[in-house]
């Protein structure tokens, strides 16, 4: 069977980073943002010891990045990203999947249909793949940001824009910490879960714990907010447990003063090893002078994403859905 232009691609990305490896003793993340950037700039601009430089020379000279679409170096990137996170031990090292962010894409062009210039951001951005999966689905996008503070992370998400030639500009910092950011249009995060353990800079949020470390997954929400403008939505990948922890009722306080809630839509359990485990995209609107809260808000149980019929289905109740959302008041 002849093997698809991603196949081609990934085993070229996989062949240049595994060489790398094996010269350099790196891990297989820090080897492929080497090998991204070699295949981004079509030569060896890195100074490698003679052997690996003409090892990689060779390997260059096999094929052409140029001759794959946008689409297909974004999927050759996922496999090559996960692959190398399937060795790693750091919990921080993972990746919104590639249907859960096309979800996000396709809510988000419902949700900013009529909009002619998005400003979008992504506090949280990993290695960019919802980003950049937003960004290319999104025809309006005129700026994009993102943070994160992980600088092996930072570096494949920089790389992965590149390569699929998305000008996005990244700040390597702590989210949580203030940014030299307008607020925009649009804002998609895959929420990290955890305490934040800065006492002191959780002090200047709302949502700080009263006792103990605040939830950094409350404070990313607060801190997302405050970097949105007026009217502007915010899409987030969420534990399913969000609204039962012991500060639950401090964040639906904080919700009701500052935001509309749009939507929440479950995803299909076969997505995730176990409960404990399972997500959601909550959809949020800043609110502002105009804004108003949705008679209904889109309630959805998401089947199993491999159930084509079931899919389309729930997807025809979503577009209903909208067409009463756009008609309000």
């Amino acid at each position: 069977m002849k093997k698809s232009n991603v196949e081609t691609l990934y085993e070229w990305m996989d062949e240049l980073t595994g060489t790398i490896q094996e010269h350099m003793n790196e891990t297989y993340l820090d080897s492929l943002i080497y090998a991204m950037e070699i295949m981004f700039h079509r030569e060896v601009t890195i100074e490698f010891e003679e052997q690996l430089s003409s090892k990689l020379e060779k390997l260059l000279q096999t094929t052409s990045i140029d001759a794959f679409t946008i689409e297909e170096i974004r999927k050759a990137n996922q496999l090559a990203i996960l692959k190398g996170m399937k060795g790693s031990t750091q919990a921080q090292h993972m990746m919104t999947p590639e249907t859960v962010a096309l979800i996000i894409a396709y809510l988000s062009s419902k949700l900013l249909e009529d909009q002619k210039a998005i400003r979008i951001f992504d506090p949280a951005s990993g290695t960019g793949n919802l980003l950049t999966t937003v960004y290319s689905q999104l025809s309006q996008v005129k700026e994009a940001y993102a943070s994160e503070i992980d600088p092996t992370l930072i570096q494949l998400a920089a790389w992965n824009a590149n390569m699929q030639k998305q000008q996005i500009e990244f700040f390597h910092q702590d989210s949580l910490q203030p940014f030299l950011l307008d607020p925009v249009d649009l804002i998609v995060a895959d929420l990290p879960v955890g305490y934040y353990p800065d006492d002191i800079r959780s002090g200047n949020f709302e949502l700080q714990a009263k006792d103990g470390h605040s939830y950094a997954h409350h404070l990313f929400i607060e801190q997302s907010l405050n970097y949105t403008i007026a009217g502007g939505y915010l899409l987030f990948v969420i534990p399913a447990f969000l609204f039962e922890s012991d500060q639950a009722e401090q964040l639906k306080q904080f919700l009701h003063k500052h935001a509309h809630i749009v939507g929440i839509l479950s995803l299909p359990d076969t997505a995730f090893q176990s409960d404990k485990h399972r997500k959601s995209i909550f959809i949020l609107q800043k609110k502002g002078h105009h804004t108003t809260t949705p008679k209904q808000p889109l309630l959805v149980k998401m089947p199993s994403f491999s159930n084509t019929n079931a899919m389309g289905d729930i997807l025809g109740q979503i577009n209903n859905w909208f067409q009463t959302y756009k008609k309000r008041s």
